[in-house]
């Protein structure tokens, strides 16, 4: 009789410990115990299994290592102890420190960053050519400066594999010593070529959003901290199958759906990647192209976790991002969500005092559903805001775009265009802004002078 053997249907998740440090005078917008819970739900996304953390608070940086010597040996032994496969700081290495942390912690523990992990977990929920091709320069542009003879080569694991290990672990791995060179080259070459294909993907999706604004279909652009419920809001908005799940970055390539308003008027939902704390400044222009779907947007909507006990500290977090893609300038309609979980109406009450015009919804109920639509379509298309702009001879298209759709008060023709005063509905007010009378005009003065 042959006996049957069971085999596992999955590889076990590999063991991660975790590091948190708080330096002096450079405290991030989340508390140090609450920033290490959500990289632990990062690692949790990222497929692995968190059996411990430490935490540090220092005056400064250690050169060496980031933490202390004293505490590096504590790590080592909690390492052991524990039997960790994988060592995740909870700030972004410099290359010296991966190179140090490496050399202690020998080939048996792999050291990585929160930049390294979020890379991954991007590259793992990436389901689109352009949603790969942003990854794998993000990744490529991280490990540049971190080559190091203790990694194999790289081009093996960037796009497709998004740094996975063989075994399933997190890596970002790369070459060994002998190919150092060869590979730093190879790499800056696949740089410059990711670089040129995401131009022609970003001209592309610049045509789609002309044709957009010709039909003259507004575009309300998702915004929020990650795992905030956008995906599930847009579900329930436009009837959508947009995959939703309770972990940080469910979702990252942009999914846009027309919506149906009150009154009989139209907009496309545009649901995108969630934002975080601690935001890789290469991993925001690795994802230009997908953000400028934000950018150009004539409405946000920004989702707030109205749950979360950082709720504040993440919706500062989005907005500092929407000003470093200068998004800031687009009107906007706060939603805080999930205040179905509330156990009395009173709960949300604090979170109404300081986002006094928000809306409360639940996606996953439905409730507040009709005020959002309402509020949306007031906001594009009833409510007004006065603007005086100067528009070039060039952008005949906005001139007369002003004529049809605003309430024109005032018309004067200069050497370099048309100056405007009057009133303009809120779906154009962001594509009128770059043209707002003040610093333009006074560069215009310059050139002429």
């Amino acid at each position: 009789m042959t006996k049957k053997i069971s085999l596992p249907t999955t590889l076990p998740r590999e063991r991660a410990f975790l590091i948190g440090v708080e330096i002096r005078g450079e405290e991030g917008l989340l508390p140090l115990d609450e920033s290490l819970a959500e990289l632990a739900l990062l690692s949790s996304t990222a497929g692995l299994n968190v059996v411990g953390e430490l935490t540090q608070r220092l005056d400064s940086r250690n050169p060496k290592t980031l933490i202390g010597s004293g505490k590096v040996e504590e790590v080592q032994a909690l390492v052991e102890e524990t039997q960790a496969q994988v060592l995740i700081f909870d700030d972004e290495l410099s290359p010296r420190h991966g190179r140090e942390l490496e050399k202690v912690f020998g080939d048996t523990v792999r050291v990585l960053d929160r930049t390294a992990l979020i890379l991954d977990i991007f590259a793992q929920h990436a389901s689109t050519h352009e949603g790969a091709l942003q990854v794998e320069l993000a990744q490529y542009e991280y490990r540049l400066p971190r080559l190091t003879r203790a990694w194999t080569h790289l081009a093996r694991q960037a796009g497709g594999g998004g740094g996975r290990t063989g075994n399933g672990g997190v890596g970002l791995r790369g070459p060994g010593e002998k190919q150092l060179e060869v590979d730093r080259r190879d790499i800056r070459r696949r740089i410059d070529q990711l670089k040129g294909e995401l131009e022609k993907v970003r001209a592309h999706r610049g045509r789609h959003r002309e044709r957009r604004k010709r039909a003259r279909v507004p575009v309300v652009a998702l915004v929020g901290y990650t795992n905030a419920g956008k995906s599930t809001l847009l579900n329930r908005i436009a009837g959508a199958d947009v995959y939703a799940a309770d972990q940080l970055f469910a979702t990252l390539d942009p999914t846009t759906r027309r919506v149906e308003l009150p009154g009989g008027r139209a907009a496309l939902f545009s649901d995108t990647v969630g934002f975080i704390q601690k935001l890789p400044t290469n991993l925001v222009a690795a994802f230009r192209a997908t953000l400028e779907e934000i950018s150009e947007a004539e409405l946000l909507l920004h989702v707030v976790d109205a749950t979360h006990d950082s709720a504040l500290a993440q919706s500062e977090a989005v907005l500092e991002t929407l000003a470093d893609i200068e998004a800031e300038h687009i009107p906007m309609i706060t939603v805080l969500n999930k205040v179905d979980r509330f156990e009395s109406p009173e709960d949300g009450n604090w979170l109404l005092e300081e986002f006094p015009e928000a809306l409360p919804v639940s996606a996953l109920t439905g409730q507040g559903m009709k005020e959002l639509l309402s509020a949306v379509h007031t906001k594009l298309y009833e409510s007004f805001t006065p603007m005086t702009v100067h528009l070039p001879f060039q952008q005949g298209a906005l001139i007369a775009l002003f004529h049809e759709q605003g309430q024109v008060d005032e018309v004067e023709h200069t050497r370099r265009g048309v100056r405007m005063v009057g009133s303009l509905p809120g779906r154009l007010v962001a594509r009128f802004r770059p043209f707002e009378t003040g610093q333009q005009v006074e560069e215009l003065e310059e050139e002429e002078v």
